[in-house]
């Protein structure tokens, strides 16, 4: 995570963090890693040169789910075929470098662990990705955001 802060101090990013809803998500650390990594590096990497990025992680009870949300004011996306948007090897901007592997290990660690993930996105004005991981009976009922 440490070549993140470089990335986000280079960006000259703002992240505001407010994920105290939560608590502790049961969940491997090293997976949690993997998702909050390639969510923030892709709004690093396809942030907007028309203003300061910002970034909120959030995180919010909603039924039998823990869901964490990452925003940014980045480009955005076209999400007519959202089909390639989480396939492996594809990519919907091709001006940065990158593998086009991040969102679909994601997809795919979040999915094993009986969760999903969502995206809203408009173009020129950001996007948004819910990752919704499965509650472990730690939820008050009723909760919802």
């Amino acid at each position: 995570m440490t070549d993140l802060f470089l990335l986000i101090k280079q960006a000259g990013a703002e992240i505001q963090v407010a994920i105290q809803e939560c608590g502790l998500i049961d969940f491997s650390s090293k997976n949690a890693r993997s998702i909050v990594y390639n969510l923030v590096s892709n709004a690093l990497k396809y942030r907007s040169p028309e203003r300061q990025l910002l970034i909120q992680i959030d995180c919010y009870l909603q039924e039998n789910y823990q869901v964490l949300s990452v925003k940014d004011n980045g480009l955005g996306m076209d999400l007519t075929d959202k089909s390639k948007l989480f396939g492996m090897f594809k990519r919907l901007h091709d001006h940065v470098e990158g593998t086009g592997v991040g969102l679909y290990i994601v997809k795919k660690i979040v999915e094993n662990a009986g969760g999903r993930i969502e995206v809203e996105s408009k173009v020129n004005e950001g996007a948004t990705f819910r990752v919704f991981f499965r509650d472990s009976g730690n939820l008050k009922a009723g909760h919802d955001k």
